[in-house]
């Protein structure tokens, strides 16, 4: 019966109805479309609470190789061709992809691609030193986040916030 009176309705209600499923779609594509908002997690041994968005530059263009514990820093990312690897290099190494791609290949012994999220929660918790950017949303208790200029993610101002 309800299927009834939703397929036939008088045109006012038709306006109505085109209108809903109009905005709907429109709400559903947005939030697909949008890019992710990233946070920085480092193993649940690491001691760094926050640190300046420069130093975080310099620690993913591999400029600071150390962390201040005297751990070596080893960056596990996604592929390069993610939403949030997007997000990565527009914010943190103002690059092309081909370039990018460069950097990482002349550092290879300090970088873990992996192909997932979950993959990367799990290295970054189980490898010493470790840091990497995951979608805010697959944070777990088995890293900590990083503050990056003072701020948490899904903070207004933060540094990784996507477009």
């Amino acid at each position: 019966m309800l299927f009834l009176l939703w397929a036939y309705t008088p045109p006012v209600m038709s306006i109505g109805r085109t209108l809903f499923i109009g905005l709907f779609l429109a709400v559903c594509l947005g939030a697909s479309l949008q890019a992710k908002q990233l946070a920085v997690i480092v193993d649940k041994s690491n001691n760094v609470g926050g640190m300046t968005a420069n130093d975080l530059v310099k620690v993913f263009k591999f400029d600071n190789h150390k962390w201040p514990d005297g751990r070596p820093v080893i960056l596990v990312m996604r592929d390069a061709s993610t939403p949030e690897m997007q997000t990565a290099i527009q914010k943190l190494y103002h690059m092309q992809a081909e370039e990018f791609k460069a950097l990482l290949a002349a550092h290879q012994t300090a970088v873990i691609i992996v192909r997932s999220e979950d993959e990367l929660l799990k290295s970054v918790e189980s490898i010493p030193g470790a840091v990497g950017l995951v979608d805010v949303y697959s944070i777990n208790g088995h890293v900590n986040v990083l503050k990056v200029d003072g701020k948490l993610p899904l903070e207004p101002g933060y540094y990784l916030k996507g477009n």
